[in-house]
């Protein structure tokens, strides 16, 4: 049994707003499950697909107030495409963000709920991600997180340094997950989360056993509804939803 990272989840003020920056952030397709919930894939897209990690909004009152210990990282192919991304952006409404970056050849902004993200340099290893480079997770210990999340997806450990830590769906294709050694300690519920979801024919509660086994822990929020919520070893909250 195995998990597959199928998108990002984001707590917003004003999910259709911040869901309009995402997807024309993104180049992709809006669409909507329910009120209060926007979600964002591309284009031609058939879920799920390790090609794209897609993206949920998720209405929440409750205010940010600590830097977002996942983020994401978008690609560009030349500095005039970085340059272009980070104009147009902007246009759309983000900002220059300052998260002790220093001189650094990426640029640093928040969009406009102040959710931070990269727009890197021109790298080869990112040619053929898509928008997203990388899922980005601060966390202490890379490559014990690693560890974990080798094991509690699909995905294959690409590099393993005491700094960090890169991982990739087994298929060699889409964004890549990052973890990321920060001195920030956790602090609140994260807004943004990954969400897991066995294959087809799995069953739920032994997937969710099997994780609990690697490290994760249940987390109640007192929710009623048919995915599990846990944090992972390090107190990060993701979602397994159902197999599918």
């Amino acid at each position: 049994m195995a998990t597959r990272l199928v998108q990002i989840n984001m707590k917003a003020r004003d999910d259709s707003a911040l869901g309009g920056f995402w997807a024309k952030a993104l180049g992709w397709g809006v669409s909507s499950e329910g009120p209060g919930v926007t979600n964002l894939e591309p284009e031609g897209f058939v879920y799920p697909d390790p090609v794209a990690v897609c993206v949920d909004l998720v209405v929440s009152s409750e205010p940010k107030t600590v830097k977002n210990r996942v983020h994401v990282d978008l690609a560009t192919t030349s500095a005039a495409h970085q340059a272009e991304v980070v104009a147009r952006l902007k246009d759309l409404g983000a900002r220059d963000a300052d998260v002790g970056q220093g001189d650094v050849p990426w640029t640093v902004l928040a969009d406009p709920e102040g959710n931070e993200f990269c727009v890197l340099d021109p790298r080869p290893l990112y040619g053929d991600t898509g928008p997203i480079a990388a899922v980005v997770v601060d966390c202490a210990d890379p490559p014990a997180l690693a560890r974990f999340w080798s094991e509690a997806t699909d995905w294959t450990v690409h590099e393993v340094t005491d700094q960090g830590a890169r991982l990739r769906s087994a298929k060699g294709v889409g964004p890549y997950l990052e973890l990321v050694r920060t001195p920030d300690v956790k602090s609140g519920w994260n807004r943004v989360h990954l969400d897991v979801r066995p294959y087809p024919g799995d069953d739920l509660e032994a997937e969710a056993a099997r994780l609990r086994s690697l490290g994760a822990s249940p987390v109640d929020l007192g929710q009623d509804v048919p995915w599990r919520v846990f944090a992972d070893p390090e107190g990060n909250e993701f979602c397994l939803l159902t197999p599918g």
